[in-house]
């Protein structure tokens, strides 16, 4: 299974902390916002991984993580022109996904608890397309699934003024390489995306989509408040998982000049 983290997108959401910087550089805890996918990827097993970016301070991304080889991983980089949604910019990885299967791990997304399990459930068997759940208090800021009786899922739905359910994809979702011939058919939505609802919405109606409640705790660090709350999160659980980084403290610190050499 390959990986794709999706890193692009305005972050009108961080404004104004997105003015001099991708919203995936800022700070969750001791680290950058991009790490946590990453660790989640390299948790279910995944080595080769594309980073969708775009956006503010492209080079910055590129400069932190480098090809990847302190994370265990081989990356690679694609650039998305606009903030044209989920669906778009998983488009962009046709080519390097081939013939293999792909997990997708937006890039905004705090995971604590391996989706190992779910990951090897999807890998082994015949379902085109997976998707994790979780249960929300506030439903109507995100897609939301919609369920017959006995649980089966029969339906999202982007952000609803009237959610059917409390149950939402967190942003990781894993697809079969039929999900490019899918995407061929999209349209924009009324917000002018190409909306990974709608992938997902084709996969139930092919009856080829399995679906999991994640039982680990997860935060979306796509606004201020969020952002907050997720660096307590992490808190608690970051300081166990080493910061991989082939800088060091030297790279940052001030220019060194002789004191005796200046007047202040």
């Amino acid at each position: 299974m390959k990986g794709l983290i999706l890193a692009g997108g305005s972050g009108t959401r961080l404004f104004p902390l997105t003015l001099v910087t991708n919203k995936h550089l800022l700070p969750v805890f001791d680290r950058p916002m991009i790490f946590y996918p990453l660790e989640t990827l390299r948790q279910i097993g995944v080595r080769e991984t594309m980073i969708v970016v775009g956006g503010r301070s492209v080079g910055d991304i590129l400069e932190l993580l480098h090809d990847g080889s302190e994370f265990g991983m081989e990356l690679t980089y694609r650039y998305q022109r606009g903030a044209l949604g989920i669906a778009h910019a998983l488009g962009l990885a046709r080519s390097f996904a081939g013939d293999d299967p792909i997990a997708v791990v937006l890039g905004d997304n705090i995971l604590h608890s391996s989706l190992r399990t779910f990951a090897d459930e999807f890998t082994s068997g015949t379902a085109e397309a997976g998707v994790v759940l979780k249960n929300v208090d506030r439903p109507e800021r995100f897609g939301v699934a919609e369920f017959r009786a006995g649980g089966k899922v029969v339906g999202f739905e982007e952000k609803p003024a009237h959610p059917k359910s409390n149950m939402i994809p967190i942003g990781v979702y894993f697809f079969r390489p039929s999900v490019f011939e899918v995407l061929h058919t999209l349209k924009p939505s009324a917000r002018g995306e190409f909306e990974i609802t709608h992938v997902l919405n084709e996969y139930v109606r092919r009856e080829s989509l399995i679906a999991c409640e994640y039982a680990g705790e997860w935060h979306d660090a796509g606004t201020v408040d969020s952002l907050l709350a997720s660096s307590g999160f992490a808190a608690s659980f970051a300081p166990d998982v080493p910061v991989r980084t082939e800088g060091n403290v030297e790279d940052v610190a001030a220019e060194q000049v002789d004191p005796s050499s200046v007047q202040p």
